[in-house]
C-alpha cells in the first residue's frame, strides 16, 4: 500500500484517533439506534432463518441517517430500488440459471449500469449498495440446483433488505430525532462556540470555531430541507433557521475578528457572550431567536475597525433569523437534473464502473472456480471499497482494512469465549448489540473514520453469525476474514494500474471555483446577501482542504512534489482573510477591487501558478482591504 509522507502520516493517525474519542452531540444517541435496529435485525431475520444474517444486519448502517426522517426516506428507497430489481431478476433467472456464461454477463452488465449511476447521478450515495446486492443475489442464484430452489433464494435476498428496512423505519419513526431538532441542536451548538471565544478563549477554543467553520452549514441546510419534507415545521418557521444558520456562520467569523482584537473591552466581550448564550437557550427549547437587542459598547468612542466589528455583530444579531427572499432564489437556481452534468461526456464515469466491475468478477470467478465460497466476501468488498480518485479509495480501503482485521479480532475471541456458552436468542442478540454500539460509534464520527466502523461491524457479525445460526466454526470466520482482505487487495491492484485518478486533478479546479464564488459574492449589492453566500464557499473550502489531505495516500509516482502540496496549503490559509473583509466592508470600491483580485488568483490557479497569500490572515483583521488594493 502507499504510505502517507513524513510528519503527515503522523498527524493523520493523530487525526483519526482523536475523531474516534470524540463526543460530539447526538453520536451516542445514534449509535445506539444503530446498534438497536442491528439487534432487531438479527433477531426477525433468525426467525425466518435467513442464510445471511450478518449482511442483513450490517445494511442497516447503510440505511441510517443522524435523524428520523432522512433514515426513513433512505430505508424506503433502497428496499423500493431493491424489490424492483429483484422482481426484473425473478423474471430472468429460468432463462441465466443454467446458462453459467449469461448469468455472468449479466452480472457484469447490471454492475457496470449501477456503478455508472454511483458515479454519475444523484443515485450515488445507493447505487454501489444496490450494486453489491443484485450482483450478489444473481452470484447465489448460480449455486442453486433447480428454479424453484433459485427463486426462493431471491425472496430470501429481499427479505435481507426489506427486514432491516422495514425496522430502520419503524425504530427511526418511535425514537429518532427530527431533522429541525438536529438543526436546532447545531445552531445552537455554534453559537455557544462563539461565546465561550468571547469569553474564555484558549487554544480549545479556537480549534473548536475553527472546525464549525470548515464543516460550513450544509448539514444544518439538509436538516432543515428534511424538515419540510416531514411537514412538522412551517414554512416560515424553516426559513428563518435557514437564515440562523447562515447568520451563525457569520457570527463565527465574526467571533474570530474580535479574537484578534485586544483592545476591545471585556465588558462588550461579556455583554456579548451573554446575549450569545440567551440566543442558543431560546434554540434548545425549540424557539428561534427574534428582535435580538444590540450589543453597545459603553466605553469612550471606539477607533473606526473596532467599531465597524461591532456594528456587523450587530448588524447579524438584528437580522439573525429574518428569512431573506434572494438566498431562497438564490438556491432554486442551484438545483440540477437526476445525473451529473458531465455524465454523457466524461470518461472517469465509465472507468470508474469498469474497473470496480472488473475486480468484482475477478474475485468471483476466483472464487467459483475454486470452489472457495467461503470467501465470497470478496466479492461484497470490492463494491464497498470502490470510489472515484485513488486516494479515496486507498484510504477507504486502509480504513477497511484496519477494521476488518479488529472486527476479526473481536469476532474470532467472541467465538471462542462468548459463543459457546450462548444457549439463548437473547445472548446473542446482546453480542450483536455489543457489536454495532463498536462498530455505529466509529462510524459516526465523522466521513473520515467511518469506513473502519463499517468493516469493523461487518467482520465482527461475519464471524459470529455463520448462517442462520450462532458461529462455532473458525475455519468459516477465517475465510470470511480472508475474503474480505483478497477484495482489498484486488480493487487496490485494479485502482492503480488501470486508469488511476489522481486527486490532484480536481483541487485546482475547485480552488478557482471557490476564488470565483467569492469574487461573485464580492459583486453583491447588499451585506446580507454577502452573509448569507459565504458560509457555503467555506464549506467549498473545507472540501479542498480534505481532498489535499488524502492526496498523500496516492503512490509516489501519481502524487504531486511536495512544493505543490505547500503553495495551495499557503493559498488556502489566506482565503478566510478575503471571507472577513467580504462579510465587513461596505465600500463599492474596495469590494470591486477585491473581486477583480479574487479573478485574478483564479486564472493563476487555472495556469498552475497559485498566487501566495499570509499564512495568519485573521490577525489582520479589517486591514486587509489596503493589501487587497495593491
Amino acid at each position: 500500500m502507499a504510505s502517507l509522507v513524513g510528519e503527515h502520516a503522523v498527524r493523520t493517525i493523530q487525526a483519526r484517533l482523536s475523531e474516534v474519542v470524540a463526543r460530539t452531540p447526538g453520536r451516542a444517541e445514534f449509535t445506539f439506534r444503530l446498534a438497536l435496529i442491528c439487534a432487531l435485525t438479527t433477531w426477525v431475520a433468525q426467525s425466518y432463518e435467513l442464510p445471511d444474517v450478518a449482511l442483513s444486519a450490517y445494511v442497516v448502517f447503510f440505511m441510517n441517517k443522524p435523524d428520523r426522517m432522512g433514515s426513513v426516506v433512505t430505508s424506503v428507497l433502497l428496499a423500493l430500488v431493491v424489490s424492483i430489481l429483484i422482481g426484473l431478476l425473478i423474471l430472468i433467472a429460468g432463462v441465466v440459471l443454467d446458462v453459467p456464461a449469461l448469468r455472468v454477463a449479466m452480472m457484469t452488465a447490471l454492475s457496470l449500469w449501477l456503478l455508472f449511476l454511483a458515479s454519475a447521478s444523484k443515485l450515488k450515495p445507493l447505487a454501489a449498495t444496490i450494486a453489491l446486492i443484485v450482483v450478489y443475489a444473481l452470484a447465489v442464484m448460480g449455486n442453486a440446483p433447480n428454479g424453484e430452489l433459485a427463486t426462493r433464494a431471491l425472496l430470501y435476498i429481499w427479505l435481507v433488505i426489506g427486514i432491516p428496512a422495514g425496522l430502520s423505519v419503524a425504530v427511526n419513526l418511535l425514537i429518532g430525532p427530527a431533522p429541525r431538532r438536529l438543526a436546532e441542536r447545531d445552531i445552537a451548538l455554534r453559537l455557544r462556540a462563539a461565546r465561550d471565544l468571547m469569553e474564555a478563549p484558549d487554544i480549545f477554543t479556537r480549534q473548536c470555531i475553527a472546525t464549525l467553520r470548515r464543516q460550513g452549514d450544509a448539514a444544518i441546510q439538509g436538516h432543515l430541507r428534511l424538515a419540510l419534507l416531514e411537514k412538522t415545521s412551517s414554512r416560515a418557521d424553516v426559513s428563518a433557521l435557514q437564515q440562523a444558520a447562515r447568520s451563525a456562520d457569520a457570527l463565527l467569523m465574526l467571533s474570530e475578528a474580535i479574537d484578534c482584537s485586544p483592545d476591545l473591552s471585556n465588558s462588550w466581550r461579556h455583554a456579548a457572550a451573554v446575549t450569545l448564550g440567551d440566543m442558543a437557550s431560546i434554540l434548545d427549547r425549540h424557539l428561534y431567536p427574534a428582535d435580538i437587542e444590540p450589543v453597545h459598547a459603553f466605553e469612550k468612542p471606539l477607533v473606526q475597525p473596532l467599531f465597524s466589528l461591532i456594528a456587523d455583530f450587530n448588524a447579524v444579531l438584528a437580522n439573525f433569523a429574518v428569512a431573506q427572499s434572494s438566498s431562497e432564489k438564490t438556491a432554486a437556481k442551484e438545483k440540477s437534473g437526476f445525473f451529473a452534468a458531465d455524465a454523457l461526456t466524461n470518461l472517469e464515469h465509465v472507468r470508474f464502473a469498469l474497473k470496480v466491475t472488473i475486480a468484482a468478477m475477478i474475485c468471483y470467478l476466483f472464487y467459483s472456480m475454486t470452489d472457495w465460497q467461503g470467501i465470497h466476501t470478496c466479492l461484497l468488498t470490492c463494491y464497498i471499497v470502490s470510489l472515484d480518485t485513488t486516494a479515496e479509495t486507498i484510504e477507504k480501503l486502509s480504513l477497511r482494512i484496519a477494521g476488518a482485521l479488529v472486527g476479526a479480532a473481536a469476532g474470532l475471541a467472541a467465538i471462542v469465549w462468548l459463543t459457546p456458552s450462548i444457549d439463548r436468542i437473547g445472548g446473542l442478540l446482546m453480542l450483536v448489540f455489543a457489536g454495532g454500539l463498536a462498530g455505529g460509534w466509529i462510524a459516526t464520527g465523522g466521513p473520515r473514520i467511518a469506513y473502519a466502523g463499517f468493516q469493523l461491524t461487518f467482520a465482527f457479525f461475519l464471524c459470529i453469525l455463520q448462517g442462520s445460526t450462532p458461529g462455532f466454526d473458525l475455519t468459516v470466520a477465517r475465510d470470511r476474514v480472508i475474503g474480505i482482505l483478497l477484495g482489498n487487495v484486488a480493487v487496490y491492484l485494479i485502482f492503480i494500474s488501470i486508469w488511476p485518478v489522481s486527486i490532484a486533478r480536481r483541487i485546482d479546479p475547485a480552488i478557482s471555483a471557490v476564488l470565483r464564488k467569492l469574487a461573485r459574492i464580492a459583486e453583491l449589492a447588499q451585506q446580507v446577501e454577502r452573509r448569507n453566500a459565504l458560509s457555503k464557499a467555506h464549506g467549498s473550502i473545507a472540501k479542498v482542504e480534505t481532498d489535499l489531505a488524502m492526496a498523500y495516500y496516492e503512490p509516489a509516482w501519481l502524487r504531486p512534489r511536495e512544493d505543490w502540496f505547500k503553495r495551495r496549503k499557503t493559498l488556502l490559509a489566506g482565503i478566510p482573510s478575503f471571507e472577513l473583509t467580504l462579510l465587513t466592508a461596505d465600500e463599492r470600491a474596495t469590494l470591486d477591487t477585491i473581486a477583480a483580485r479574487l479573478d485574478q488568483m483564479a486564472k493563476a490557479v487555472d495556469d498552475g501558478e497559485p498566487p501566495v497569500l499570509p499564512a495568519d490572515p485573521q490577525s489582520r483583521g479589517h486591514g486587509l482591504e489596503d493589501d487587497v488594493a495593491h
